[in-house]
């Protein structure tokens, strides 16, 4: 599928949405990150490749009123996109159980939480259930300001021990498999900031001349790929841009991987951050 057409974006505007993700990292950071992470001891006990583990998954729904414009999920709904994680995932060795579901209704959260809002800390104050290793998902609503609606973001790992009760993701709810939010709306949009919560980067990290994304097999890309693109090649460095992979920004139905790299710097950053023998 190519990118939407002037044509399709009249007939079809949501057509034209571009994905928006709340995590913004900057290089600085990224610095201090990746030294810390190098220096941080290796387990005593070499880990298996083939090991596995199961994360307790627990969704808080945010809800105007009880429908699904409101923000109001079934169970359903929510199995859906746990079995979504669990197929994106499913060669990291990491797969997802759905624990608990807790339901608040609550217009000022879900329509004012935003990054670094009050209204965010206090809700993840209040419901954060669970130690490192146990994802907690808010689901709230989001007002769509221009083409790049803000579809959810998350924490890093490395960020857990100074303040565990913010650790998490923030979803907009109708980017849940069936949800409104098309073409985002098959599920990738939480697959991708759980990547975040694993310890993964943008693929377009750092553009062109930066240190990228810390992932050796993602070749450099200049900037976000949008929509569906077919092929793309935007730094001179080696390697077509990885348009397809679960870190970048294109359409929930163009999204389907993750590289090996990435897989192993997942199982890493869970043995050193979130404590998991992986």
């Amino acid at each position: 599928m190519s990118s939407p057409t002037s044509l399709e974006c009249t007939d079809e505007p949501h057509l034209c949405r571009q994905r928006g993700c709340g995590v913004q990292i900057d290089q600085a950071r990224i610095l201090a990150a990746e030294q810390e992470f190098q220096s941080l001891p290796q387990p005593e006990q070499e880990v298996s490749e083939n090991s596995t583990a199961t994360l307790n998954i627990i969704f808080h729904v945010i809800y105007t009123n009880e429908t699904t414009e409101g923000g109001y999920l079934s169970d359903k709904a929510i199995y859906d996109q746990v079995d979504v994680l669990n197929e994106d995932y499913i060669n990291t060795g990491l797969s997802f159980n759905l624990a608990n579901v807790t339901r608040a209704n609550n217009p000022d959260w879900f329509n004012n939480i935003a990054p670094g809002t009050k209204e965010e800390q206090t809700m993840k104050e209040m419901y954060r259930q669970g130690g490192p290793a146990d994802l907690n998902v808010y689901t709230v609503g989001v007002r769509e300001e221009g083409a790049k609606p803000l579809l959810g973001y998350s924490t890093f790992p490395m960020e857990y021990a100074a303040r565990p009760l913010n650790d998490g993701v923030v979803l907009l709810h109708s980017t849940l498999p069936g949800g409104s939010s098309a073409p985002f709306n098959k599920g990738r949009t939480l697959t991708h900031e759980v990547g975040h919560w694993m310890g993964l980067y943008h693929t377009f990290q750092g553009g062109c001349e930066g240190p990228g994304d810390e992932v050796d097999d993602t070749p450099a890309e200049a900037e976000a790929a949008y929509g569906c693109p077919v092929q793309r090649d935007t730094c001179f460095s080696p390697g077509e841009d990885p348009i397809f992979n679960f870190m970048n920004y294109v359409d929930d139905e163009c999204m389907n991987m993750f590289t090996i790299g990435q897989i192993a710097r997942i199982r890493a950053q869970m043995r050193a951050y979130r404590r998991l023998a992986i």
